[in-house]
């Protein structure tokens, strides 16, 4: 069932924190392995993005 927009991050957060806590068990599956590696690449592009939001901020906050 998909996150209500209104909890999705805080839903979400709870989620990557139990993988936070599980990312280097070596018992998982050739599927489950994929799918933490296509995690991580999310993330990467989550941070991506939010660092080019806090620029683009900045420069907004500097031009008033």
């Amino acid at each position: 069932m998909p996150n209500m927009s209104y909890c999705r991050f805080y839903n979400t957060l709870e989620d990557l924190r139990d993988c936070q806590e599980h990312i280097n068990d070596t018992s998982m599956g050739k599927e489950e392995l994929e799918k933490r590696n296509r995690l991580v690449e999310i993330c990467q592009e989550i941070v991506d993005e939010a660092e080019e939001i806090e620029e683009k901020d900045l420069e907004e906050n500097e031009d008033d």
